[in-house]
């Protein structure tokens, strides 16, 4: 028989190895395709929220030169006497590092009020309220970014200092009434109108209890008497907050919070203002 060629023996070689070549050639693909790194996340975040304030109490007391009216007022009077309102806070960050802000606004025409007692006289009082709080602050993250949904156990405390603008606008009537035989009938009317800055230090947290469901807080104090006899501020604030979509939270909450000045002259003008009482808020993550 004869022997086979050369160029046939190389031509079944070929076909021998030709199946392994292409498999070798096809099987770093998908180690290739995997490696291919991800797009890093960017280091810039923020956050929006806006919020409603409803205070079930309102306590407190209004002086201008000397005359006070005292306030107590349920939510159920307080909102036909509200003529203006509005409030939103949000944040901005790069890395760790960022900025808050924390604007409300609130006119209040007519407030519900009785005089001080003074001996035999009694009266009542209305007290007009324009009242602006307005907070910027400097702030650093401590733990996770914040978000809608996350891990279970995933937390952030993110302390924070700046100043907060407090802009007031109050106007008093009042009229006192005699209980003796000669009756007496006064009527006063006088206006605070200030606005100023105070030092503001705070922090806030917050815990996912499940993937959409988180535990937050906060709490600041601002003033500490540098702008009068009286000047100080605060919050408290403990809510839940829900992810109703991948990037939108709603927070329902319980609030207290509170503002106290005065002057310090010799006929001294001042207020006094605490609040308790449910807050509800729509946040956006982005």
């Amino acid at each position: 028989m004869p022997r086979p060629t050369p160029w046939i023996a190389l031509g079944l070689t070929a076909l021998l190895i030709a199946p392994a070549g292409r498999a070798e050639s096809t099987a770093p693909q998908t180690p290739a395709t995997a490696a291919v790194p991800l797009a890093a996340a960017s280091p810039w975040a923020g956050t929006l929220e806006l919020y409603g304030f409803l205070p079930i109490r309102t306590t407190g007391d209004t002086t201008v030169r000397g005359f006070s009216a005292d306030t107590d007022v349920w939510l159920g009077q307080l909102i036909p006497l509200i003529q203006m309102t509005g409030s939103a806070r949000g944040s901005l960050e790069r890395g760790r590092l960022g900025l808050l802000a924390d604007l409300s606004y609130n006119r209040i025409g007519d407030d519900i009020a009785r005089t001080t007692p003074r001996g035999r006289l009694s009266g009542a009082a209305s007290v007009t309220t324009n009242l602006g709080l307005y907070d910027l602050a400097l702030r650093y993250r401590l733990g996770n970014r914040e978000s809608a949904v996350a891990a279970p156990g995933s937390w952030s405390v993110i302390p924070y200092a700046g100043v907060r603008l407090v802009d007031v606008n109050l106007a008093v009537d009042a009229e006192l009434r005699g209980q003796g035989n000669h009756g007496l009938r006064l009527q006063r009317q006088g206006e605070l109108a200030r606005t100023w800055g105070q030092p503001l230090l705070g922090t806030q947290a917050s815990l996912f209890l499940s993937e959409r469901l988180r535990l937050f807080g906060r709490a600041d104090i601002a003033g500490f008497g540098l702008a009068g006899s009286r000047d100080l501020s605060g919050n408290a604030q403990l809510g839940l907050g829900y992810a109703v979509g991948n990037n939108t939270d709603l927070n329902l909450s319980w609030r207290s919070m509170g503002l106290a000045f005065e002057n310090g002259a010799s006929r001294p003008s001042g207020f006094t203002t605490y609040q308790n009482g449910v807050e509800i808020g729509l946040k956006v993550f982005f």
